[in-house]
């Protein structure tokens, strides 16, 4: 696996398939059975003999809707095909009717454009070969994006959902996925600090990996992601002296989240300052891949946005450090960034009195976003607090009727369901939180648009004597 891989989406071709008129169901055929294509333009519905004995079919044969289209590598003809009831070959020879509906015809040559991966186009001129097509390379016009398509590595793949659920990313911009999981699993076990509940949910998580039907079969490819999680919370359960509540089963090894929030406090903010800045540097980046060096330097989600919060973030830790140059350091670094964001909005809006109005407006805006968005990583310290707090309501209450028979069993009862229902609650809300950080907070300066997904066409070929 090559480490660009990790961060770039794989390169895209735009490309012409040419082939003779004669030979157009051959070629169409050669492309649905490479699926490696997605061809451009607007699909007509299913017009012409093929997709009127279709729709006889279906209406004789309800049942058998649910057939999926395939192809016979070698022509049939339609009545034979609907005298056979093959509705799934019928319903292939629609598909490539509409396919072929795209094509512009040149003389006694049609060509369809579309997009497909540079590293599969040798691959993809040899099949075509074949049946005398060809994939001609097209120059890319400079207001068309290409489909987005990252390699499915096994680092990343479990955690992809983590940003498709958000969108899909433009074709210019880097790919977050490993930044947005370390991320998330993070903030997740700073606020789900508790040895025994991390490793309980570390557990089902290893339960989803053997997961092969059902209703949870297809959440079976992110198992890594509650498994790191869980074990994250783990961790910052020995930080927190935390093990199914205050229950003294692990040490404590740095504080207590109800007697001490305030360091956490702090701690969650430095947490939120840092990946703020990490997601900064990911909009530099994306900034100058989509629109140039001007749009990474003047844009909020740029090194102007970068500039205020890292100023504002050493002001603040150097007034609380009681550090005057620090604070006046952070001062000028955040006084810089502002210009750079007004600079940038006026540019934008233009001159004139509304112009100017507009661009102070937006760097209003633009501050008030920065302050409010790290202000947002105390919730990081709050639902720890939660956390920890109900684990202590719970182990209070079992520990106060303890004691003789009939105490000890409802002791034991008050735990374990106790433990059970904060365990699910704070599953559930930590984990809403947790993605709530990720989205508004951090993919807001990571993207600044949504691409379209590469979505090759592909349809299954047979033989007449696989059908037979």
């Amino acid at each position: 696996m090559r480490s660009s891989d990790l961060v770039l989406p794989v390169r895209m071709s735009r490309v012409a398939i040419v082939a003779p008129r004669t030979r157009l169901r051959e070629a169409l055929v050669r492309l649905a059975a490479a699926g490696s294509v997605e061809l451009v333009g607007t699909l007509p519905g299913g017009e012409g003999e093929e997709a009127e004995a279709l729709r006889r079919l279906d209406h004789a044969r309800p049942d058998a809707r649910e057939e999926e289209p395939r192809v016979l590598r070698d022509p049939a003809g339609v009545a034979e095909l609907e005298r056979r009831g093959a509705r799934g070959l019928l319903a292939g020879e629609v598909e490539l009717q509409r396919r072929a509906a795209l094509a512009q015809v040149y003389g006694s040559f049609a060509a369809l454009v579309g997009w497909t991966p540079t590293p599969g186009l040798r691959q993809l001129e040899e099949q075509l070969a074949g049946v005398g097509a060809a994939a001609v390379e097209l120059p890319r016009p400079s207001w068309v994006d290409p489909p987005t398509l990252f390699a499915a590595t096994r680092v990343k793949q479990p955690l992809r959902p983590l940003v498709t659920t958000y969108g899909v990313e433009p074709y210019a911009d880097v790919d977050p996925t490993l930044f947005a999981g370390v991320a998330f699993v993070l903030m997740f076990s700073i606020m789900f600090g508790d040895v025994g509940h991390g490793l309980l949910l570390a557990f089902l998580g290893l339960l989803l990996r053997r997961v092969k039907r059902g209703r949870l079969r297809p959440f079976q490819q992110v198992w890594p992601l509650p498994v790191a999680a869980g074990l994250g919370g783990a961790v910052f359960g020995l930080l927190y002296g935390e093990a199914f509540g205050p229950t003294g089963l692990v040490p404590r090894l740095w504080l207590d989240p109800v007697d001490d929030p305030v360091p956490l406090l702090v701690f969650a903010l430095a947490v939120g300052a840092t990946l703020l800045a990490s997601s900064h540097a990911y909009g530099i980046v994306n900034r100058f891949r989509e629109a140039g060096l001007g749009a990474a330097l003047l844009a909020p989600s740029g090194a102007a946005g970068l500039a205020v919060l890292l100023g504002a973030a050493a002001a603040a830790a150097g007034w609380f450090a009681h550090v005057s140059a620090l604070v006046w350091l952070g001062g000028a670094l955040a006084s810089a960034g502002a210009v750079l964001l007004a600079t940038g909005f006026l540019a934008a809006a233009g001159g004139g009195a509304a112009g100017i109005t507009e661009a102070a407006v937006e760097l209003v805006d633009a501050l008030v976003r920065i302050g409010s968005n790290a202000l947002s990583f105390t919730r990081l310290a709050a639902f720890g607090v939660m956390h920890a707090a109900l684990g202590l309501i719970v182990f209070a209450g079992a520990r106060d009727v303890w004691g003789g028979v009939a105490g000890s069993l409802a002791a034991v009862l008050i735990f374990v369901s106790g433990n059970a229902v904060a365990f699910s609650l704070e599953l559930l809300v930590t984990g809403v939180q947790a993605l709530r950080l990720e989205f508004y907070e951090l993919f807001s300066r990571i993207f600044s648009g949504e691409g379209h997904p590469f979505s090759p066409w592909s349809l299954p070929i047979v033989s007449r004597t696989e059908e037979s």
